[in-house]
């Protein structure tokens, strides 16, 4: 459990890093709290981080679920692979929206597997 506690804490931290950056995208393009719009480079961190958040909520709990009837070194596994997802998103969400299916994609499969990897746990051990 100590993998998992540990991708847990990065993705938790991961989280609020990209809040310092929004808080920084405020001021380097003068949108004023509580305002979310404005500038479009700003629009694209403060989406970073909600897309983030939107993921992260179900991210954590599934991996813990998850972890009661699998290995929890796969399970952090996944959960690295979703941090690393965020991280390409960020990349790609905020130099061209577009290309942001790869981090996107890094970051939902995860989640999708261990919410399949929860189901087929509680079966298995019904």
């Amino acid at each position: 459990m100590n993998w998992l506690d540990l991708v847990t804490a990065v993705a938790i931290a991961q989280y609020i890093w990209f809040g310092v950056l929004v808080g920084q995208a405020r001021g380097r393009y003068g949108v004023h709290a509580p305002a979310v719009t404005g500038h479009e480079t700003f629009e694209r961190y403060y989406r970073v981080q909600m897309n983030t958040l939107e993921l992260l909520v179900p991210m954590v709990p599934a991996m813990y679920l998850a972890a009661r009837y699998w290995s929890p070194v796969w399970v952090a596994a996944a959960g690295a692979v979703y941090v690393v997802g965020r991280f390409i998103y960020l990349r790609a969400y905020v130099s061209d929206p577009k290309t942001r299916t790869l981090g996107y994609s890094l970051s939902a499969f995860p989640l999708l597997g261990l919410l399949v990897a929860v189901v087929a746990g509680v079966f298995m051990a019904a």
